[in-house]
């Protein structure tokens, strides 16, 4: 961490929290499901920035991982809980960010993994342990009669690195890794009225690439053509621009060329709230990047 790279982390975080905090305001019932995902990624563009991975849209019992499809037609509806998670880079330096719209009356849910959220923060210092931000995430949204969500995880982040060390978890643990000055993570409590724990849902939107192995087909060469600037990092299949090219995925997905992230959701019928926001280890706590 030098002077040049904390500036661009804290640029990327300053773009990332604009552009959320608008895109929470036009969440309302009614409005385009699409339409709202791809506004908030041009903004991106415009506000001179990249997309980290595709704009996260998770509604209910969905917890991560849904975006807009090839002309999708989805719209918000009363009632709705929806997650916004947006990632933003400058020069692969990442801000991670979320927040949850309540379009009927969870309240307290939001003010879960809100609080959860606050108080690992305030957790945040060189010698605390990952364990420790857990169980201050628990106590939080457990406080409130909900479960936080045991086998989802906040983050460390790298230039051009979404997932690496440390893993913020959101239960308690017995020690887990030790803080360090100069660490950058994403914090991401999520709170759910469901059982606490995710699993896949068959919906599969985003993709990343992870291996540079040589591909035959070619429709599978000319999707990593189309994502080579994306230097490793997620992309939604719609981003590919011709629906025909879908055939390739499965397959390189097989041949461990791309990894699929599957919508991962709770029990049908649970809420789940989420909120993020990315730190940076200071001496004597942290500097929130995304605020």
């Amino acid at each position: 961490m030098n002077d040049e790279v904390f500036e661009k982390y804290r640029d990327a975080g300053r773009v990332a929290a604009t552009i959320l905090q608008d895109g929470a305001r036009s969440i309302r019932v009614g409005a385009s499901y699409r339409e709202l995902v791809e506004s908030i990624e041009a903004r991106v563009g415009e506000e001179g920035a990249a997309l980290a991975f595709p704009l996260n849209l998770s509604l209910n019992e969905d917890a991560a991982h849904d975006t807009a499809s090839y002309g999708d037609e989805r719209v918000f509806s009363r009632g709705d809980v929806a997650k916004l998670d947006l990632g933003v880079q400058i020069d692969g330096y990442i801000a991670d960010t979320a927040t949850t719209v309540d379009l009927g009356s969870n309240s307290l849910l939001l003010q879960a993994s809100e609080q959860a959220l606050e108080s690992a923060i305030r957790s945040v210092r060189p010698g605390a342990t990952a364990g420790g931000l857990g169980a201050a995430i628990q106590k939080e949204i457990e406080s409130r009669g909900y479960r936080p969500i045991s086998n989802l995880t906040g983050h460390g982040l790298d230039r051009y690195v979404l997932h690496r060390s440390p893993t913020i978890p959101n239960i308690g643990i017995s020690g887990g890794v030790v803080l360090e000055e100069g660490m950058v993570f994403a914090i991401e409590p999520f709170a759910s009225t469901g059982i606490g724990r995710v699993g896949e849902k068959p919906r599969r939107e985003i993709y990343s690439l992870v291996s540079q192995r040589p591909v035959r087909t070619p429709a599978g060469r000319i999707v990593l053509e189309k994502i080579r600037e994306r230097n490793g990092l997620p992309f939604a299949r719609r981003w590919l621009g011709d629906k025909k090219l879908d055939i390739a995925l499965p397959l390189l997905v097989r041949s461990q060329v791309l990894h699929v992230y599957p919508v991962l959701s709770d029990i049908p019928g649970a809420l789940v709230s989420q909120h993020e926001h990315t730190v940076i280890v200071t001496p004597d706590g942290c500097v929130v990047t995304t605020r």
